[in-house]
């Protein structure tokens, strides 16, 4: 038995969470893989959760008391059949891709076998009928078959041999069992009638299947390479290395995965932002189009917080660094990717159960086969042929992408518009909504105010009020100065947290800011406003509105037209949401709520029998977003909200909901069409096998073809084409 590796040196320690060790697990496959693992794992006294992704192998681990000897669970993994290591993604990524190229050359050799195969068993066949083949020329052709085919099946059959001799020895059984049954039973029984004389060798199905089934485990493979490649797209963003200034003003060339956050770094021109930071120094343009979809050049400047993965265009910049590279937004979403991948679905979980049930039920039927017909007389060859051939046939591999390629399709296709899939139930869930409600700011509308022509303040006035504009941070404050177009800052300007700026213009004390502030004893509407004031004049009131998303007003009617009914549930004024619920086309809607308000609002469609989809952004709607049946959020969100949603879309497009509504019908669509045509066929396809109606040969076509059939279904749903609006 295998020794456990020492991996305490890996656990990382949390004071929340406890202790936790990531594992790079090799073997693992199939659902019943990650059921067997999982549990294994909860099983030890201490741990409390545990988590396997099967696309990247990695395994979490958590438990909280310290004196429990991690490899522990290292020999826990080794004792359930499978190879277990610290994860390095490197290594891990490694050890994917020569998996990969691995079952191509199988693959490949099982097809150059069967071709060879067929030119010696095409006329084996047709002599068949016309009886011109003597017996020794026909052995001679089956001989030389068998030098092809059994080298062959060594080789090529290696990944399924493996898989199961690895369970076998544990006492267990696995998928690949009955499929290295079927392999080696059709090998022996060929070697044994070209021993005897006999007319049938079935050495082309040998090579056949394994080519068949070859063919699904690599399409396997192909699509999980595909999920991971949205992760992959995302952290490519990041730069490789990075120049940190020293302290004697000197600047070095460090790897990003060294920077931490306070670290002061220089981006010149060209060079993609590595962490997440705040701008110390400089102006320049950046393209973010790459993480919100935004082709317009976006203007940088001091104190301003930008995102890993955008591309610096003309300025020199000096950032500081806010987090890890681990810690940034691109890592932050390539971890809500793979987390869609991992999460477990109703109809993945329906698959589990079958897959459960599928190597009992499969051996007793061949089993079951071989007694009948040796109880009806028939020749044990004939019994092991046909047991052979209920073994062939009845794998489920169809069963098996029935899910699986669904998801990582539809999880592509929402990808390459921008929408983001976290938990692989949402599709589900989001395919069964009746109700959408939306958040005002940030979703509705884009979030940025804009200051609204009124002739209640003059072009003096703007220029003036704009001194004090451009140096503040203040969104409202950021509206007038975009208003106003390029100009300087005031120099002695001061900043009173929670009221607004002040400044010195021309030997006069000038304000902009709060209503009471200024001098205003109170608002004169409920519109989002500034005051600004000179001392001795009169204030002068500046109001702003925040602009809709440019397809909000077709998006809500789309979604009425599709028998959808809308609400707004908003914390801004009531006055803002009337009208921006006028605007786009909401007749019903609530303003000023807080986050406790909203949540009740969904509880209470909720009793109504309505299935809610709720779009929010701000930390107010992170409760709202749990609660909800499904959830959405922009890239823009609050990390809060985000986390608590279970799809976010970037850019600035609110048809992204519409999208994710239509990919997710389909993709139930597909789901049900996989699943009922494997239960047909298995339906089929076994009491044909057991009735001894197909050879191996034949089971091995029938079975690989349900694979292939269940695979194209899928993948048209990547043909879709974008929902207009």
């Amino acid at each position: 038995m295998a020794a456990a590796a020492d991996p305490r040196a890996f656990v990382q320690h949390s004071p929340a969470q406890g202790l936790s060790l990531e594992l790079l697990v090799r073997g693992a496959r199939c659902a019943g893989c990650l059921r067997k693992i999982e549990t294994g794992m909860l099983a030890l006294q201490g741990v409390s959760e545990a988590r396997l992704n099967l696309t990247t192998g990695r395994l979490s681990v958590r438990w909280q008391d310290d004196r429990m000897d991690p490899r522990t669970i290292v020999q826990r993994v080794i004792d359930l059949g499978y190879q277990a290591q610290p994860f390095d993604p490197s290594k891990a990524q490694a050890i994917i891709d020569q998996e990969g190229r691995h079952l191509l050359i199988c693959m490949a050799v099982a097809a150059f076998a069967a071709m060879n195969i067929m030119m010696f068993s095409v006329p084996i066949w047709s002599a068949h009928f016309n009886g011109e083949m003597e017996e020794g020329t026909r052995t001679m052709f089956h001989w030389i078959s068998a030098c092809i085919a059994l080298p062959t099946a060594a080789y090529a059959g290696m990944p399924f041999f493996k898989s199961a001799w690895n369970a076998l020895k544990k006492g267990r059984a696995n998928m690949d069992v009955p499929i290295s049954l079927g392999v080696l039973l059709a090998s022996s029984l060929s070697v044994m009638e070209t021993l005897r004389g006999g007319a049938h060798a079935y050495f082309d199905a040998v090579a056949m299947l394994l080519f068949f089934l070859l063919i699904g485990r690599y399409l396997d493979h192909a699509l999980r390479q595909k999920a991971r490649q949205a992760a992959r797209d995302l952290l490519a963003l990041q730069a490789v290395t990075a120049s940190r200034l020293e302290r004697d003003g000197s600047s070095v060339s460090v790897a990003v995965g060294e920077i931490h956050p306070g670290d002061h770094l220089v981006i010149m021109p060209g060079d993609r932002i590595p962490v997440d930071g705040t701008i110390l120094e400089g102006v320049s343009e950046a393209d973010f189009s790459l993480i919100t979809g935004e082709t317009a050049p976006v203007a940088l400047g001091r104190y301003q917080e930008v995102r890993a993965g955008a591309l610096n265009l003309s300025g020199r910049l000096v950032l500081e660094a806010n987090a890890r590279s681990d810690d940034s937004f691109l890592a932050e979403i390539a971890r809500l990717v793979e987390m869609g991948e991992q999460s477990k679905s109703i109809y993945v979980r329906w698959a589990d159960q079958a897959a459960k049930l599928y190597v009992p039920v499969v051996h007793a039927s061949a089993f079951l086969t071989a007694v009948t017909w040796l109880i009806l007389g028939a020749e044990p060859r004939v019994a092991i042929l046909n047991a052979c051939a209920v073994l062939i046939i009845t794998c489920p591999c169809a069963l098996g992408l029935a899910v699986p390629a669904v998801q990582v399709v539809a999880s592509g296709r929402l990808f390459k518009r921008g929408i983001l899939l976290k938990s692989g139930d949402a599709l589900e869930r989001l395919a069964d909504v009746d109700f959408i409600a939306f958040d005002k700011t940030g979703v509705l509308t884009l979030g940025q105010p804009r200051l609204l022509n009124s002739p209640a303040f003059t072009e003096t006035a703007l220029t003036q009020a704009a001194l004090l504009a451009r140096a503040s941070r203040h969104p409202l404050a950021r509206a007038i100065a975009r208003a106003a177009g390029p100009g300087p800052a005031i120099d002695n300007a001061r900043e009173v947290p929670g009221c607004g700026v002040e400044a010195q213009i021309e030997g006069l004390r000038a304000r902009l800011g709060r209503a009471s502030w200024v001098g205003v004893e109170e608002a004169q509407s409920e519109e989002t406003e500034l005051y600004f004031a000179i001392q001795g004049e009169d204030p002068i009131r500046f109001s702003f509105e925040d602009t809709l998303r440019p397809d909000t007003i077709l998006t809500i009617a789309a979604l009425k037209t599709q028998g959808f009914e809308t609400i707004i549930l908003s914390g801004d004024r009531q006055g803002a949401v009337a009208r921006a619920a006028e605007a786009a086309g909401i007749d019903t809607y609530f303003g000023e709520l807080t986050p406790f308000e909203k949540a009740a609002h969904l509880d209470r469609l909720k009793l109504q029998g309505h299935r809610v989809l709720m779009v929010g952004d701000g930390l107010n709607d992170a409760p709202a977003l749990a609660k909800a049946f499904v959830s959405m959020a922009p890239g823009t969100a609050a990390d809060a909200s985000q986390s608590a949603a279970d799809l976010v879309f970037q850019g600035d497009q609110l048809g992204a909901v519409l999208e994710a509504i239509e990919v997710s019908q389909t993709a139930k669509k597909r789901v049900m069409e996989n699943f009922w045509f494997a239960a047909l066929y298995n339906f089929i396809a076994a009491p044909i096998a057991m009735l001894g109606m197909v050879t191996p040969f034949i089971a091995a076509i029938a079975m690989s073809s349900s694979s292939i059939i269940v695979t194209l279904n899928a993948l048209r749903l990547a043909s879709g084409r974008k929902k207009e609006v």
